[in-house]
């Protein structure tokens, strides 16, 4: 297979970038199709809108229902057809971004992500994560392209939750773990092709720029303040885990985390806190050394990423409903047969319980 490498065409990262969005929104059409949640539209949507009207440009901005669902995707691609926009915008976090996407997707339009979070890779990849009306996982969307431009406008993200930020740090956490285990398996990255070194080199520096700047950058958030670390962290969290993962492929841990978002135990748990429980298992189905468990460990609990099933919500974590998980995880349809070696269900239920174990002990 040939090697292919997706990014997105122009990626903005700055403090008030925000109100750049008209101009980078201008050459793709002259009415764009804003959405984002309610509170979001109350506290920047008259910024963003005069913005547009400077580049003599239209923009509707209309409230996202709450889930990335196929009903939800219809309703916003009637509303655009409607309304005659050649442009969507999706501002706010990881749902709203991904319904934005699917909805571009299905018109043939461009598409403008604003993320107002750093709490997933979804900005930056040509994916789109479909949920059920229940809000539990339902399937992957793949789209033929990248975001035409992401924008992340940094004083929005550092004064979002950091509660979000740490899941985003979660999310990248698996990036270059995942990655590498593709390389070894040669696996297909996420829409055909095999990987690049660039890519792997991008995986491989999101772990790093974790590693480094993780820990402080979570502290400056508690204080409120954004550092060069914070920025680092974005950055790593938002452009580098996105294209990694996309770029490089998938493997146990977002897997289980697959698994573990069916589970209505676990609704409460963030994307991103459930890939970093997911990285503990595939660590453990890898048999991984003690240092590199002992640092990714280590790093989880100073951020505060959830260790255990109990962190993530499942108070009863019985053996059957393990089981489940377990068998959810490897699925056909999911990434579990990316790692280098034979799995089973019965090896990925004792290593969710011994990863369960390890978080809770050591």
């Amino acid at each position: 297979m040939s090697r292919i490498y997706k990014s997105p065409s122009r990626y903005i990262q700055g403090p008030g970038a925000i109100t750049e969005l008209g101009a980078h929104a201008a050459p793709f059409g002259s009415s764009a199709l804003g959405i984002a949640r309610t509170a979001a539209i109350e506290r920047m949507g008259a910024a963003v809108k005069r913005g547009f009207e400077h580049e003599g440009a239209m923009l509707a901005l209309e409230p996202f229902g709450g889930e990335c669902t196929d009903a939800e995707i219809k309703r916003l691609r009637s509303l655009a057809r409607e309304r005659g926009c050649d442009v969507i915008i999706g501002i706010g976090g990881g749902k709203v971004i991904d319904t934005a996407k699917a909805v571009a997707h299905t018109l043939g339009a461009p598409v403008i992500v604003c993320p107002t979070a750093a709490s997933s890779d979804a900005p930056v990849s040509a994916l789109s994560v479909i949920y059920r009306e229940d809000g539990t996982f339902d399937r992957y969307l793949y789209l033929p392209a990248s975001p035409d431009v992401v924008l992340m406008d940094t004083e929005i993200a550092a004064a979002a939750p950091v509660r979000l930020t740490v899941a985003g740090m979660g999310d990248a956490l698996a990036t270059y773990i995942e990655a590498r285990a593709c390389a070894a398996s040669g696996a297909a990255v996420c829409g055909g092709g095999t990987m690049t070194r660039a890519a792997l080199a991008l995986a491989r520096s999101c772990f790093d720029t974790l590693m480094e700047n993780g820990v402080k950058a979570k502290a400056a958030l508690d204080a409120g303040c954004l550092t060069p670390a914070v920025e680092n962290i974005i950055e790593a969290n938002t452009l580098l885990s996105g294209i990694g993962f996309e770029s490089c492929g998938l493997a146990a841990a977002h897997a289980v985390n697959n698994a573990l978002a069916r589970r209505p135990e676990a609704a409460r748990s963030m994307h991103g806190e459930k890939v970093a429980f997911g990285v503990l298992v595939q660590l453990v189905l890898e048999n991984a050394p003690t240092k590199e468990l002992d640092e990714v460990l280590g790093f989880m609990r100073a951020v505060g990423l959830p260790t255990t099933l109990a962190a993530l919500g499942i108070e009863d974590a019985s053996r059957e409903l393990i089981d489940a998980v377990a068998r959810d995880a490897c699925a056909p349809t999911d990434t579990m047969g990316n790692l280098p070696f034979a799995v089973t269900t019965a090896g990925v239920r004792d290593a969710i319980i011994a990863a369960d174990a390890i978080g809770g002990s050591r």
